[in-house]
């Protein structure tokens, strides 16, 4: 990203409102669990918050390649973050700053197609020929998720249930039907990610009527070791936790990865419909969950 894409993201977040969606009226409070709150952000100022967080995660913690712009703004930017809604996980125990606000210790980004179809399309295009997929499916409304973070203390399974628990209200709110996005290995090696890509190839690829192919020229092969070579129970020790997560509750994975050299990862593409999440998540995440109400 250089300066010039850098720049209206900047403005974007400089003190103007958010689009319309964002400021409806609906609550804001999807859920809570003791001093961990999800939400939707509903302010710039809370945005800000997120891209915040999302520079420590993505830039001084891991592997990330900062240009100018981001290092002057010490804040994960790009053009999508105006047109994508941003779910947050805030500790109420653990306030910053001379207002007291709760820290912002999680956050996921949220992009409905009928938004991404008015504006920029779908950020996962860049890599993966996610048109293909939608016409697939045209009569299924599509859910793009991204730019998942969550600050090391809290990366255990209560942060991310609640996560999980705020991405499934929003589906439920929105009455969506299938949630897509790009999942990260770290490293740009391919081959040193050969156990957890070919397991992701041989045991959880997508059937073929979901089957989405990395672009062409952008295309590296999963197929990396034989079904035979491959340790299910190490590649799943390997894998990040997002991606288990995604295993968990019923995803498949596209056909073919993609170096992403700004952040120093290896990005997979995750599909899961709604009709493929188990029962029991169904029931765990939804509305008769109680103890995760507010």
């Amino acid at each position: 990203m250089t300066m010039s894409d850098i720049m209206p993201a900047l403005r974007a977040y400089g003190g103007f409102a958010l689009r319309d969606a964002r400021s409806a009226g609906v609550a804001d409070t999807l859920g809570r669990i003791g001093n961990l709150e999800v939400r939707l952000a509903r302010s710039a100022a809370q945005v800000r918050r997120a891209q915040k967080l999302r520079y420590k995660v993505f830039y001084e913690e891991m592997s990330a390649s900062a240009d100018a712009g981001t290092l002057l703004a010490r804040r994960d930017i790009d053009a999508f973050d105006a047109i994508c809604d941003h779910l947050l996980v805030l500790d109420h125990d653990a306030p910053k700053g001379p207002m007291r606000k709760p820290s912002v210790v999680g956050t996921y980004r949220l992009l409905r197609q009928d938004v991404a179809e008015r504006n920029r399309g779908f950020y996962s295009a860049g890599e993966f020929d996610i048109a293909a997929l939608t016409a697939r499916h045209a009569g299924l409304r599509f859910l793009e998720l991204g730019r998942s973070c969550v600050l090391a203390p809290y990366r255990n399974k209560r942060t991310v249930e609640l996560l999980w628990h705020g991405v499934w209200t929003y589906v439920l709110r929105h009455k969506l039907d299938a949630m897509v996005g790009c999942a990260s290995l770290e490293g740009t090696d391919p081959d040193r990610l050969a156990l957890q890509l070919s397991f992701l190839h041989h045991y959880a690829r997508a059937p073929e009527a979901w089957r989405t192919r990395a672009l062409t020229g952008r295309y590296v092969a999963m197929n990396r070791l034989p079904k035979s070579a491959v340790d299910p129970k190490e590649a799943l020790r390997a894998l990040p936790p997002l991606i288990k997560g995604y295993l968990r509750l019923g995803a498949t994975f596209g056909d073919g990865a993609v170096i992403d050299r700004q952040f120093g990862t290896t990005d997979v593409f995750v599909i899961l419909p709604v009709s493929a999440i188990s029962a029991r998540y169904v029931a765990h995440f939804g509305p008769a969950a109680d103890r995760h109400a507010a």
